[in-house]
């Protein structure tokens, strides 16, 4: 039972990294799928739009980076990078519970910025002039995957092994 008990702090540790990584991860690619998709479409008839679509179509990649950077912080500051495993049951909660922010709103938010950058394209498509505007829109729901990244960095700096 003791051995079962010493291995839930890493085990929490590790699903915390690993969903700080992972959700992100797949809002990013569903995002930039749907963008991409779109971008084809409009480049198909008018490929010199190409440089104005590729930085839509790269907003919703951020949240996956956000995310990769949690979970080396994570896995760093727990001291899994190195191999320790000496973290309590509370402290790898405690990991756990920091990792939440950035997963659950990174997955989303990226999620919806391809959204919003999908319809910037199509703005794009019809007025090449004002892909600033498209940018922007994009860039409003980056605000929150933002706010969800500090959450998670000032969690897991303020984290003192139990």
């Amino acid at each position: 039972m003791n051995e079962l008990i010493s291995l839930l702090g890493p085990g929490l540790t590790l699903l915390g990294g690993a969903l700080a990584a992972l959700l992100p991860g797949i809002g990013s690619a569903k995002g930039v799928g749907r963008v991409g998709e779109v971008a084809a479409g409009v480049l198909t008839e008018n490929p010199s739009l190409f440089g104005k679509i590729l930085i839509l179509q790269a907003l919703p990649g951020t949240q996956g980076i956000y995310g990769l950077l949690s979970w080396f912080m994570i896995m760093n500051s727990s001291g899994l990078l190195a191999g320790s495993t000496n973290i309590s049951w509370q402290t790898g909660l405690t990991y756990f519970m920091a990792a939440l922010p950035i997963a659950f709103v990174g997955m989303f938010s990226a999620d919806y910025q391809g959204r919003v950058s999908e319809a910037g394209v199509a703005l794009v498509a019809k007025r090449p002039g004002e892909q600033s505007k498209a940018i922007v829109m994009a860039a409003m729901v980056e605000t929150y995957a933002i706010l969800a990244l500090l959450a998670t960095v000032l969690s897991v700096l303020s984290i003192k092994p139990v």
